[in-house]
């Protein structure tokens, strides 16, 4: 009997996925393990492979298509087998149009999602870690995959870069490499004399419509102050100090320091560690923090769980591993969920950012942003000023859920926690 293929739920947040690429056609014999379909929720991308050998009988949508997760997507069985009672909407009378099942005369193509390695074996690896693969510099035949069928995944390339010979490699001169899968283009829908108009990604859609859904369900306010940055990189050098010296094994940051702050202030205004319900809130008793990414495919926003048990060590760690997950998009989907944050931290200080106005990430309270550090004048002591290295601050609101004075409060609170952070 013929076997139905369903978009994959990938965590409880996610209720639809933007099918990719087809990497079978109708028509092709399947091999258990071969790549299928690739697919991306509004943060993460993924492979679907098949879950046995078969003939590709049919599929229901089309590459850009958004679908319900748990919906049948494609038909995999024998030549000749009936489709119909697996299309999407066919117990309601109401089937898909969509391609006649194979017949006898269907080509049959088989196509596999591998290279050669230097002996000449199949070498299985995701489009992902080939790309990850080419930027840190890890040569690919060397590696065993730990993935389905002994594919190379995306951890394997984060393991093997993390390993000496792997930086040896990256730091090698430059060899002629195999050739690795590059994005696509954006298709090119209007061309002038001066201007060329292209498609959006699917995922800068659903930013977009996230980001526009944010501002019309808000009232957001931004207040704007900047915190004597001299206690962080007064404690960024003794956490640098300790790591040279074999002390401690994580690389503090401002940013970890900054986070950490946040949180203390948090626990002492918990009406910002909240969700706005329309006419309830949530009102959290753990800091689950939110950090914003910059990632190649745009920016993602996972979520640290019980993030005020952490020491400034532990917290420093976990965010390096989030961020690390993140951008190499095998985070997991439930914590790029607005709900899984209670609070969010979106630090664009280095990139030289005076000030700014973050975006809620509704249902969240609030959101702060974190600008550079730039000296300004300011008193030392009665009538003597001096240049004092200052970070800007800057916290976006709803102001439906918090009123002007409570937010400036908080945001003093950050500013205290910063100036004078004891860890």
């Amino acid at each position: 009997m013929a076997t139905p293929v369903m978009m994959p739920r990938q965590g409880q947040s996610v209720e639809s996925c933007i099918l990719g690429q087809w990497h079978k056609e109708v028509g092709e014999e399947v091999n258990e393990g071969d790549i299928l379909f690739s697919y991306e929720t509004d943060k993460a991308s993924f492979e679907e492979e098949a879950k046995e050998s078969g003939i590709l009988l049919a599929t229901f949508f089309e590459e850009g298509d958004e679908i319900p997760v748990l919906t049948n997507v494609a038909v995999i069985g024998k030549k000749g087998e009936s489709i119909e009672e697996f299309k999407p909407g066919a117990s309601e009378g109401e089937a898909e149009k969509a391609p006649e099942a194979v017949t006898e005369d269907a080509p049959k193509v088989i196509e596999f999602e591998v290279e050669e390695d230097q002996a000449g074996a199949r070498l299985r690896i995701s489009p992902l870690a080939r790309n990850m693969a080419e930027k840190m510099g890890v040569d690919i035949q060397t590696l065993k995959g730990t993935g389905p069928h002994g594919r190379i995944i995306a951890r394997d390339i984060e393991e093997a870069a993390q390993k000496p010979v792997a930086k040896a490699v990256m730091e090698a001169p430059a060899v002629k490499a195999a050739p690795v899968s590059k994005p696509a283009p954006a298709a090119v829908l209007e061309t002038g004399d001066d201007f060329e108009v292209k498609a959006i990604p699917n995922i800068r859609k659903l930013i977009a419509n996230a980001m526009h859904q944010s501002l019309q369900n808000s009232a957001q306010l931004t207040h704007h102050m900047s915190a004597d940055a001299r206690q962080l990189m007064k404690l960024r050098k003794k956490f640098k100090a300790q790591l040279e010296a074999g002390e401690i094994k994580q690389n503090v940051t401002i940013n970890d320091l900054v986070c950490y702050a946040v949180i203390r202030a948090l626990e002492k205004y918990p009406q910002a560690n909240t969700h706005f319900l329309g006419d309830k809130m949530r009102w959290f008793k753990k800091v689950h923090l939110g950090l914003a990414v910059d990632t190649e495919r745009g920016l993602m926003v996972p979520a640290l769980k019980n993030a005020d048990d952490l020491s400034i060590t532990g917290l420093s760690g976990q965010l390096k591993q989030l961020s690390t997950a993140a951008r190499a998009g095998n985070v997991n989907p439930d914590l790029l969920s607005p709900a899984a944050a209670t609070f969010t931290v979106s630090n664009l200080g280095n990139y030289g950012v005076e000030m700014f106005t973050p975006v809620i990430n509704l249902p969240q309270t609030a959101i702060l942003g974190v600008c550079t550090i730039v000296p300004r004048p300011k008193e030392l002591e009665d009538g003597v000023y001096g240049f004092v290295p200052m970070m800007g601050l800057s916290l976006t609101y709803d102001h439906q859920a918090l009123d002007g004075g409570e937010a400036t409060l908080f945001l003093a609170e950050i500013k205290n926690q910063i100036e004078n952070l004891q860890v």
